[in-house]
C-alpha cells in the first residue's frame, strides 16, 4: 500500500464514523452499517480504491457516495480539495457535520443525485464511486480531466462487482479491471440504466 494513503488513514479517527454501538469493530476490516442501508467501506478497499487513483496534493476529487463521510477524509488528507455527493439526506447532513467537526475545511458535500456530477467546479483530477454501478455514468467521464482517473465498483448491483479503475486517454477510455468486490448499489438515475 501507498505510504501517503496508509499515513492518511491513520491520522483519522474511524471510529468517529461508525454508530457508538459498532466502536470497538471500526477498524475491523469488514464493512459495517452506516444507517439508511448504507455501509462503510472496509479498510482495505478503502485503501486500495484511494491507492489506485494515484492522487496527488494539488488535485480535485469528486466522490459519489459520501456515507459517514469517512473516504472523504481520507482522500481530504492527501489533496487539494473533496467534492462529495451523497443521494440521502440525513447521510449528507451527518457527513457534513462530522466532517466539520474534525475541521476538514476542504470537503464539501451536496445532498444531490451523483449521477449527474458537480458540473460547478469540473474538470476533476479523480473521481471515486463508493457504490455499485451497471455502467459508468456519462456525465461523469465528462467531468472528468484528460488523463484523469474513475474508480468505481462496475457490474451487477444485487451480488458481486469488479473494481474497475478507468483513466481517460483523449476520446477513450483505458479500463483496467481489479478484482472482485461487494457494494451496495447506487441508487437514483443510474437505476435508469442510461
Amino acid at each position: 500500500m501507498d505510504k501517503e494513503v496508509i499515513e492518511a488513514m491513520g491520522k483519522i479517527p474511524r471510529q468517529l464514523f461508525v454508530d457508538k454501538s459498532l466502536m470497538k469493530r471500526a477498524y475491523a476490516d469488514h464493512p459495517l452499517p452506516i444507517g439508511e442501508g448504507q455501509t462503510i467501506s472496509q479498510p482495505y478497499v478503502v485503501a486500495l480504491m484511494t491507492e489506485a487513483l494515484q492522487l496527488k496534493p494539488t488535485d480535485n476529487v469528486l466522490e459519489i457516495g459520501t456515507g459517514s463521510g469517512y473516504q472523504a477524509a481520507v482522500l481530504a488528507e492527501i489533496v487539494n480539495e473533496v467534492y462529495t455527493i451523497e443521494i440521502r439526506k440525513p447521510l449528507a447532513d451527518m457527513a457534513t457535520k462530522r466532517l466539520e467537526d474534525l475541521g476538514y475545511k476542504n470537503v464539501h458535500v451536496k445532498y444531490a443525485d451523483g449521477y449527474f456530477g458537480w458540473k460547478e467546479y469540473a474538470p476533476f483530477d479523480a473521481i471515486i464511486i463508493t457504490a455499485a454501478a451497471n455502467h459508468i455514468p456519462p456525465p461523469l467521464i465528462k467531468q472528468l480531466n484528460e488523463g484523469g482517473r474513475l474508480i468505481l465498483p462496475l457490474g451487477s448491483t444485487l451480488f458481486y462487482q469488479t473494481l474497475t479503475l478507468v483513466t481517460k486517454k483523449k476520446d477513450d477510455l483505458d479500463v483496467q479491471q481489479m478484482g472482485a468486490v461487494s457494494f451496495v448499489p447506487m441508487t437514483g438515475e443510474v437505476e435508469e440504466g442510461k
